[in-house]
């Protein structure tokens, strides 16, 4: 599969199995990697690092690029990415600045990084306690997804991937939907071409969100917040999963969907994922979490995605005071 990005051309190549072969290392090249992924790393220059989000914090850069800079790496060497998202905002980040660009290779080792972010080179990096609220676009040069990196993961973190890809299918249409239906319980890699497909589409009609792409934000406005009000307790996909449903909702009490509809997908996203949502936050927590985010520049409203249904997702900007009637009916507290 190959993505064609304005800045730079790049390709997604699918391996059973992990191989040091396949980074094409040569001398001088750095790789960073989640301590908790294991490889053979005899002869390569590897940074381990935590990858959590106050690693991924603007903060904390500097020591990484210490490390990569007392190496022999040059203008002329790569940076090599292994593991989820965070390990990947962080390479992407440094390598778009280091030196003042070098190239970088990402192995996405989560079903999320795998199905989503590895694509679309987004780079999102966090300040002080707010989440992403730094960043740029800066695509790797090459993608090498292992499906034997699956079996490394919990429960929790195939489900956080479930989780991320349902919301691409869900802004993809009814067709869509029903493959994921169908397959996300017995071929994720199936699920995870099919999700790089749709995302791939969105990512060459509107590379730098400026409009159609805005739309994959469904479910990521409200699902940030809930990262942000309960200090990251649910994974991300988790996370998004339930901002879905808070979109849906407010679609709901203001007609766009009947209650059947949401009910329905209600279901889906709670039931068959195995996921419970603990609404014991303050909405005024909340809505300053809202206001945080980077895409809303509205004073004293809330920019949303909200749908008409399946495939029917659509921008709407809500006022902080009818926000927060909705989150009160939804269940958070006053």
């Amino acid at each position: 599969m190959i993505i064609n990005s304005s800045i730079k051309k790049y390709g997604i190549t699918f391996q059973k199995e992990f191989d040091v072969g396949l980074l094409d290392y040569k001398n001088g090249d750095v790789v960073i990697i989640d301590k908790n992924i294991s490889i053979n790393n005899s002869g390569l220059v590897v940074i381990e690092i935590e990858a959590t989000e106050k690693t991924k914090s603007y903060s904390y850069l500097p020591t990484i690029i210490q490390k990569i800079i007392e190496t022999p790496f040059s203008r002329e060497n790569k940076l090599i990415a292994i593991g989820g998202g965070v390990t990947q905002d962080i390479v992407s980040f440094i390598s778009s600045i280091l030196f003042r660009g070098v190239d970088w290779v990402f192995l996405p080792t989560t079903l999320l990084a795998q199905g989503d972010s590895c694509i679309g080179g987004k780079t999102s990096i966090n300040f002080k306690s707010y989440k992403n609220q730094l960043g740029n676009f800066n695509p790797p040069n090459e993608i090498i997804i292992c499906e034997s990196f699956l079996k490394t993961l919990s429960e929790k973190e195939i489900i956080s991937g479930l989780g991320e890809m349902l919301h691409f299918y869900l802004v993809s249409g009814q067709k869509d939907f029903d493959f994921y239906k169908k397959y996300y319980k017995t071929d994720k890699i199936k699920i995870t071409k099919r999700c790089l497909e749709i995302k791939k589409g969105f990512v060459e009609r509107d590379e730098f969100d400026q409009g159609e792409r805005l739309l994959l934000n469904y479910g990521h406005t409200f699902g940030h917040a809930i990262e942000n009000t309960t200090n990251y307790r649910y994974p991300h996909g988790i996370s998004v999963c339930f901002g879905m449903d808070i979109s849906n909702f407010i679609s709901m009490k203001l007609g766009f969907i009947n209650i059947d509809l949401y009910n329905d997908l209600k279901d889906f996203i709670f039931s068959v994922h195995n996921i419970n949502f603990d609404t014991d936050v303050s909405i005024n927590h909340f809505i300053n979490a809202l206001k945080k985010d980077k895409k809303n520049n509205l004073t004293g409203h809330i920019n949303c995605v909200l749908t008409r249904g399946v495939g029917g997702m659509f921008l709407m900007n809500i006022s902080i005071g009818n926000m927060k009637e909705y989150l009160e009916e939804y269940g958070f507290n006053k």
